[in-house]
């Protein structure tokens, strides 16, 4: 596969072995690319993202949108209100980051079946 080749020649002084493993330190886990999805369609305040991104908790999704916004890959507008008002909005970075999610959604929605079926098959499994 030539799409993320190993950067064998650079590695010493470099963390990542292959850009997949440089991009999953950034997105890695389970809320940041549904976060970024989201985002991806238009501003959001807070209490939008935890309704769209599903079971995540309230601390769980500041802390991801905390490091998403340390990483520079979506942005935290406060418009200085009381009461608050906040809003995160992809950036430049996070949209170059979003044109590789879009296919990535495209799949999983083609193998939706699939996945569920596994999904179950793995949950039924005995430790």
């Amino acid at each position: 596969m030539d799409g993320c080749p190993q950067l064998e020649e650079i590695q010493i002084n470099r963390p990542f072995n292959c850009g997949l493993e440089a991009v999953l330190s950034l997105v890695g886990g389970k809320w940041k690319l549904l976060i970024l999805f989201h985002l991806m369609k238009g501003t959001h305040r807070f209490g939008e993202l935890r309704r769209l991104v599903g079971d995540v908790t309230e601390k769980v999704l500041s802390e991801q949108l905390k490091q998403m916004v340390s990483d520079g890959i979506i942005a935290r507008i406060d418009y200085q209100t009381v009461p608050p008002h906040v809003e995160y909005v992809v950036t430049d970075f996070g949209r170059s980051m979003s044109a590789a999610v879009v296919p990535l959604c495209e799949w999983g929605t083609e193998n939706m079946e699939r996945i569920i079926t596994l999904a179950e098959m793995r949950s039924t499994r005995q430790p």
